[in-house]
């Protein structure tokens, strides 16, 4: 009798161990700010034109298999922003003229990525946190100047959610993404910066995450 109680115990463990092992996609949408430092000695112009790039949509994209409270998955994130002006430049002559200019940034990041939560217990107030290592890109263009580059980056969030359902969640959800790029390849040729010139993509982002659990 006590081994097939044993026996009993152990099955209905392993069936309630299987049922937590669910998956998780979460799609987020919110807004970003880069907070590189901006360059000391601009113009006001074009301390404004670059004011405009250094915030923009935020989105991200992520997908976890839950073992109990651990959610293992894949993290994309992307980060789009642009900024029109009129600067001040020399012609051939020597003479400044003014120029309209237009810039389109981008940058993503992807990777694996690790979460904690509490999901899959029973309540209606959910909370997460998730951190993924992957590669982050860089992608500018400026007429037809392009300038791309890529490094090691880290992508990081934490938020809150109320459960709607047994299976959606939906919330706010504050997150960090971060890199530093030391080199950029420019139409072609690259360009290594010295350690005042490197481009910071680092940026805090604030979003509204919804989950989708089953």
């Amino acid at each position: 009798m006590i081994k097939k109680l044993l026996l009993s115990g152990a099955i209905s463990t392993s069936l309630f161990s299987f049922a937590q092992q669910k998956f998780s996609f979460i799609p987020s949408v919110g807004y970003g700010w880069r907070i590189a430092e901006t360059p000391s000695g601009l113009s006001r112009e074009e301390r404004n034109y670059i004011k405009g790039l250094k915030s923009g949509l935020h989105i991200d994209l992520s997908a976890y298999y839950h073992l109990r409270n651990i959610g293992i998955g894949l993290k994309f994130s992307n980060y789009s922003a642009s900024s029109n002006g009129i600067l001040s430049a020399r012609n051939s002559q020597g003479y400044y003229v003014a120029v309209p200019v237009s810039t389109n940034d981008n940058i993503t990041f992807f990777g694996p990525s690790i979460m904690y939560s509490n999901y899959n217990e029973p309540t209606n107030h959910k909370l997460f946190f998730d951190v993924a290592l992957g590669v982050i890109s860089y992608t500018t263009k400026t007429a037809n100047v392009k300038g791309t580059g890529s490094n090691l980056g880290l992508d990081a969030g934490f938020g809150y959610q109320y459960a709607l359902s047994k299976n959606i969640f939906i919330g706010p959800k504050l997150s960090v993404t971060a890199g530093t790029l030391n080199k950029m390849t420019i139409n072609g040729t690259t360009v290594n910066f010295g350690d005042k010139e490197k481009e910071g993509l680092t940026r805090v982002s604030l979003s509204g995450v919804a989950t989708f659990h089953f």
